[in-house]
This record gives structure tokens, C-alpha cells and sequence, in this order.
């Protein structure tokens, strides 16, 4: 992720360098602070576009950071009002809740075992939902059970919020599209003016280059965590199971 804008950058910059050496030997007499102002323009443009993306990335970073205090938060007060249901649904529901934790504490440590854990995590909010549906009647009325069918309802919504963040919610691709495009023509357009001024050379172009591959590259780190490179602090799930583990 960070190789390949780095080359793209890098060669768009020696393309748009190699036809301003030719338009400048062509044509000496063009006007080349003209060039400049609009160069500055389409720079200033991508510097706008840039920053539009950054801060959708960094909006998705900060929503999955959130739910996962929130997560915490409800499996915590779960478990706790556990203690209202009668045995034997009271030690079933703590064990699954328990295996619920692992699950997610095991996929933080092992994104590829993502599919293996939505598919179990579904499982596990079924049977807790199932059993909220099996209630006898003359039991619902209580506030303990009303309680109770609340976490349960609060856990699945925030279990459906974090996978559709996780595996659904990206950068749109029209989104990123026109930021390569953009980044693409805007270094063309930065070595055409090194080109006809014959300022500029391959330090420059590739401080430039590096600076916008890093760039691209934190965008893509944050939009995908899968990949890991950008890491959300896992403490708080953590600190949960050990404290479930303990009891």
C-alpha cells in the first residue's frame, strides 16, 4: 500500500517532467508563471481532496474505537443482569457470554479467523435472543426480565453496528478514484512545470512523492484494520475477559 503510490507519484511526476523539457525547448517564449498559478491551483486542490478522504478514514477509526467501548460496556452490563434469570439460564447464559469475549478477543489477536467468529457470534446472540423469546409469559411482566431483554437487544445492535463498520463500511471507490486520478494529473502537472523551468529533480520529486505516498498509505491503514497496520487499542475487551475469567 505504500510501494505502489509512491511509484505511481514517481512517475507521474518524471512523465509530466519529460513533455515540459520538451514543450520548454519547443517553446521558450511560454509563459511559465501562468503555468505556476495553475499548478499551484491543482495543488491546492489535491491538498482539499486529500484531506476529504483523511477525514473519512479517521471518522471510521474513531467509530470502531467507540463501539468497542460500547460493546464493552453492554456485554459487561449483561453479564451483570445475568444475575436476576434463574439457574439453569443464569451459569448457560454467563458461559456463553464468556465464549462471546474469547471470540473477539481471539480476533483481535487473528483477523483472518473473522468469518469463523461473525458466523459463532451469530450463533451465540440467537440462542441468548431465543431464550428471551421462550420466556414464559407470566415472567415478562417483571423488571428483571425487562432488564435483561434490554442488554440482550442492546448487544445484538451493537454486535450488528461493529461487523457492518468492520467488513462493510470502506472509503467509497468513487471516492478513491478520483483521489488517485487527481493525485495522478496533479504530479504531471507538478513535473511539467520542473520541466519548462528546468528547476526541480529527483530529490524533489521524491521528497514529493514520498510525502504524498504516506499520506495514501495512512488513508488505506485507517479504512482497512484488517490489515492491522493501524491498530485499534484492544485493552478494554481484554481487561473484560479477564475479568469474566476470574469469576
Amino acid at each position: 500500500m505504500f510501494l505502489l503510490p509512491l511509484l505511481a507519484v514517481l512517475t507521474a511526476i518524471y512523465l509530466g517532467q519529460l513533455y515540459g523539457t520538451f514543450i520548454g525547448r519547443k517553446s521558450p517564449e511560454l509563459p511559465k508563471n501562468a503555468v505556476g498559478t495553475i499548478v499551484s491551483a491543482v495543488l491546492s486542490l489535491l491538498t482539499f481532496m486529500l484531506a476529504f478522504t483523511f477525514q473519512i478514514a479517521a471518522n471510521h477509526y474513531d467509530t470502531r474505537k467507540t463501539l468497542i467501548l460500547e460493546e464493552v460496556s453492554d456485554i459487561r452490563t449483561t453479564y451483570l443482569r445475568t444475575e436476576l434469570l434463574k439457574e439453569p439460564f443464569r451459569s448457560v447464559t454467563k458461559q456463553l457470554l464468556v465464549e462471546y469475549v474469547d471470540l473477539w478477543v481471539d480476533l483481535s489477536k487473528d483477523p483472518s479467523k473473522i468469518d469463523a467468529a461473525i458466523s459463532r457470534s451469530q450463533q451465540i446472540l440467537d440462542m441468548l435472543w431465543n431464550q428471551v423469546k421462550t420466556t414464559p409469559v407470566t415472567d415478562r411482566c417483571s423488571v428483571e426480565f425487562g432488564l435483561y431483554s434490554t442488554s440482550i437487544t442492546n448487544l445484538v445492535d451493537g454486535f450488528n453496528k461493529r461487523i457492518t463498520l468492520f467488513v462493510a463500511s470502506r472509503i467509497p471507490f468513487a471516492v478513491l478514484l478520483v483521489l488517485y486520478a487527481g493525485s495522478l494529473l496533479s504530479m504531471m502537472a507538478l513535473g511539467y512545470q520542473f520541466g519548462i523551468s528546468g528547476k526541480g529533480g529527483f530529490k524533489i520529486s521524491l521528497v514529493l512523492a514520498i510525502m504524498f505516498a504516506m499520506v495514501i498509505f495512512l488513508i488505506l491503514a485507517l479504512d482497512h484494520p484488517e490489515t492491522r497496520l493501524v491498530k485499534i487499542n484492544q485493552k478494554p475487551i481484554i481487561t473484560l475477559q479477564n475479568q469474566l475469567h476470574g469469576k
